[in-house]
Parts: C-alpha cells; sequence; structure tokens
C-alpha cells in the first residue's frame, strides 16, 4: 500500500472515529451497570431475582421498540441531532439511577426510579448507536459503509468489555453512586463534544413508508438476529455450562470469543467491499456453526474455548456484512429507517435468547442451548443463500435490460 493510500485509509478512520466515539460512551453507560444492578435489586431492595432480571430487560425492550424509530428520526432531523438525543436520555438513566440509590430505604420507589432509568438507558442505546453509525456514514460516504460499521461495532464489543468490570469496581468503591455518576457525566460531555461537531446535510427526496423499508430489509435483519443466538448463549450460559462439566476457566472462554471477534473485526472487515457482504456473511455463518456444534459436543474444557474462539470469528463480520447489504435496499434518504429496522433484530435476538434457551435447559440439559444455536445459525446461513440467489437473479435481469 502506498504512503497516500495508507494516510488515506488513516484520515479515514479518523474521521470515523470522531463521531463512534459516542457509539462507545453509549455502551460504556450499558456495560456498567450489568453486572451490578441485579446484586443491588435482590440483595439491597430485597426483590426476587426475577425482578432483578425484568428490571435490566427494559433496557432490551426500550430499544428494540425505539430502533427503528431512531433511524426514521435520523433520517428527519440529521444524525447529530438524534446522536445528541441519545446522549440526553443516557445522561438522565445515570441521573435517575442515582436518586434511586437515595431512596433506596423506600424499594418501591427506587425500583422504580431504577426501571424508568432502564427505559432511559434504552431509548438512548438506539438513538446514539443508530445516529452514530449514521453520522459516520455521511461523513465518510457509502463506499465506506463496511467500515463505519465495522468500527462501530469495535467500539461497541470493546466499550461492554471495559464496563462492566469497571461498573463492579465502582460499585465497590461508592456503591451504585459510583458508576451512576460517571454514566451522568458521561452522557453531559458526549452531548457537549457532539454539539460542537458540524452537522451534516439531510438527504432530499421522497421517503417509502416505513413498512416498505421493513419489506426490503427484514430477511437481512432476520438472518442477523438468528446468528446473534450464537453470542447470546455464549454470553449468557459458558458460565452455567462449565459449572455443569465441573470445569473451571469459564472466563477464559469469553476472553476468546472476545479475542476471536476483535481480530477478525479488525483484519477482515475490508473482505466486505473487496467481495460483497452475502459471500462474507455465508462464511461467518459457517465458522460460527462449527464453533457451536464443537462446543455441543465439546468432552474438554479447551475444545469449548476452541468453539468460543471460532464462534465470535464468525460472528464478527455479521453485522457489517449483511448491513450493508440491508442498507442498499433503500435511497440514501431512507438509509437510517434501514439501519435502525435492520439493528432491531439483533435486540430481538437477544432478547430471546435467554427465556427460549432457558426452556431448552430445562427439558434438554445445557448442552442443548448450543445445538440449537448452531441449527438456527443454519437457518441464517440459508437465508443469505436466498439473499444470494435473488441478487445474481436480479443481477442478471439488469444485465439482460442493458442489452
Amino acid at each position: 500500500m502506498s504512503d497516500a493510500a495508507a494516510l488515506s485509509s488513516l484520515q479515514l478512520n479518523k474521521r470515523i472515529l470522531s463521531v463512534i466515539v459516542f457509539t462507545f460512551f453509549c455502551y460504556l453507560s450499558v456495560g456498567l451497570p450489568l453486572a451490578v444492578l441485579p446484586g443491588f435489586v435482590h440483595n439491597q431492595l430485597g426483590f426476587s431475582s426475577f425482578v432483578a432480571g425484568l428490571i435490566i430487560s427494559f433496557q432490551y425492550f426500550a430499544t428494540l421498540i425505539s430502533r427503528p424509530q431512531s433511524g426514521r428520526l435520523a433520517d428527519r432531523l440529521g444524525p447529530k441531532r438524534v446522536v445528541m438525543l441519545g446522549l440526553i436520555c443516557c445522561g438522565m438513566s445515570g441521573v435517575l439511577t442515582l436518586f434511586a440509590a437515595l431512596a433506596a430505604g423506600l424499594p418501591w420507589l427506587s425500583l422504580l426510579l431504577l426501571a424508568l432509568g432502564r427505559v432511559f438507558l434504552g431509548v438512548g442505546e438506539s438513538f446514539s448507536s443508530t445516529g452514530s453509525t449514521l453520522w459516520g456514514m455521511n461523513i465518510v460516504g457509502p463506499l465506506q459503509t463496511a467500515r463505519v460499521i465495522s468500527w462501530n461495532g469495535v467500539a461497541t464489543y470493546l466499550a461492554m468489555a471495559i464496563g462492566a468490570p469497571l461498573g463492579v469496581m465502582l460499585n465497590q468503591l461508592f456503591g451504585i453512586s459510583g458508576f451512576a455518576a460517571l454514566v451522568a457525566l458521561m452522557g453531559a460531555t458526549g452531548f457537549f463534544m457532539a454539539s460542537r461537531k458540524p452537522s451534516v446535510s439531510v438527504s432530499a427526496g421522497a421517503r417509502i413508508p416505513f413498512h416498505r423499508v421493513f419489506s426490503r430489509v427484514w430477511l437481512y435483519g432476520l438472518g442477523l438476529g438468528f446468528g446473534t443466538i450464537g453470542f447470546g448463549v455464549i454470553a449468557t450460559f459458558i458460565t452455567l455450562y462449565f459449572a455443569s462439566r465441573g470445569w473451571g476457566g469459564a472466563a477464559f472462554a469469553l476472553t476468546v470469543f472476545s479475542l476471536g471477534f476483535v481480530l477478525v473485526r479488525l483484519v477482515f472487515s475490508r473482505f466486505i467491499t473487496r467481495y460483497g457482504g452475502l459471500k462474507v456473511s455465508i462464511a461467518s455463518f459457517v465458522l460460527e456453526c462449527g464453533g457451536l456444534l464443537i462446543i455441543w459436543q465439546a468432552d474438554a474444557a479447551w475444545l469449548v474455548d476452541l468453539g468460543a474462539f471460532l464462534t465470535g470469528s464468525g460472528f464478527s463480520l455479521i453485522f457489517p456484512a449483511l448491513g450493508v447489504e440491508a442498507v442498499k435496499q433503500v435511497e440514501q434518504q431512507d438509509q437510517g429507517s434501514a439501519l435502525g429496522t435492520y439493528s432491531a433484530f439483533l435486540d430481538l435476538g437477544l432478547g430471546l435468547t435467554g427465556p427460549v434457551a432457558g426452556l431448552l435447559i430445562g427439558r434438554w440439559g445445557m448442552a442443548s442451548v448450543y445445538l440449537a444455536a448452531a441449527l438456527m445459525v443454519l437457518g441464517a446461513l440459508l437465508i443469505t443463500l436466498r439473499l444470494q440467489q435473488q441478487a445474481r437473479r436480479e443481477g442478471a435481469a439488469r444485465a439482460f435490460d442493458a442489452d
């Protein structure tokens, strides 16, 4: 690669990271409470484990519901305003959690404040992440869509990886007020930083109704949702899987999953532009499915680690690869709506993984969830193969019309 090309690539990355930083702020706010709030609700407020889990789930449902709306608002108001609204919501979640800590002597009031804060955080997540991605796409142009979505994913998972242990540390030092204050501070800081950046113009042109956007991207989203289940069962159940076998080292399996994810995202994301999102998705689903099958049949901890690494490596490029193809299905003025709708399937996949996998474990045992996840990923592979065939037919039809 020439020095000029290297410099151009560096400049592109700087432009992308200048707005993807808001995704980092958002998901650091998401990660900070995850390992702490359930214990606060159960041990300090005295509610059941079910209620503690429900409080966490409020955020996922709020994100799922607000994702499509975040994209449509970004198309109309511009991504900068949507990011700023999202950061306000993230900051408000920190403020409400602070009030909940102060009201710990009144458990029901504290719980209500926590629930409201989780709703704000869910809306903040969808607005900040969708807006940041669209902002980056507008800054560097449609040819760099894969690069933008890839960096957005790196920021997301890096922030989540940092957030959980940092939240535990702050909780040990200051109680939940510690991480809540940091969330509020990041919301205010992010809002100030975003307000000082130049806006990008909103694309003119007639916008199609939401149902037509949905009809064009739902198959891509369904593939994403099925593919996300592999990540969900490892993140949620790998520690229980290790415990059921009497093995130690579950944390290392999570580490190698993350290592595979980050390495592939950083090294191979350019393959999406080179070979196309559908081809990359097909290879990714094959790799992820293979990793899950290894975990299902593993009789030693090192095999689970290998399966986790392959699963993380396969899952890594699915979101940007299918996302690139999804946003191509609409004109630029509707890309925010398409991106928000597509992303909602990831939230749906993660939201359904826990309860459905719990039912499978109760009936067929812990290993069954990894076989079930592999079958879901196989379903995503079949969907992607169908999309590839459809794209080939459309390409052939256009070539025939041109002749």
